[in-house]
């Protein structure tokens, strides 16, 4: 998460870069070494916005938000070596939801707490 707020001083927290003021506020409560988002060579298409990223071993590790130009065409193509997919980390949703939104029992609930 270091990366974020990082992101947002180097350009003055200007526009697109900016924050919302609980992030802004709340930055002293955060582990900054959270992982924020990934990127990786998965094949995706427009739409898959909201998909669940999982490791090898079954685990939810990220839910994908966007993706790069070449990915676009995977409904037709895929190429490895130019088809990125770029998801948010589960680390990161957890400590927004705890920390930023007061939602420990959605988190332990996601959790299988």
């Amino acid at each position: 998460m270091y990366g974020l707020y990082d992101r947002a001083t180097s350009f003055d927290y200007k526009v697109p870069f900016d924050l919302p003021k609980r992030y802004v506020n709340g930055k002293d409560k955060l582990v900054l070494s959270t992982p924020f988002n990934f990127v990786t060579t998965t094949d995706i298409i427009g739409g898959n916005s909201g998909s669940p990223m999982v490791n090898w071993i079954g685990d939810v590790v990220g839910l994908i938000f966007d993706g790069n130009i070449q990915s676009l065409v995977g409904d037709f193509v895929y190429d490895s070596y130019q088809n990125c997919a770029v998801a948010v980390h589960t680390g990161a949703m957890k400590e927004a939801l705890k920390k930023f939104y007061g939602a420990q029992k959605l988190v332990d609930e996601l959790m299988g707490h």
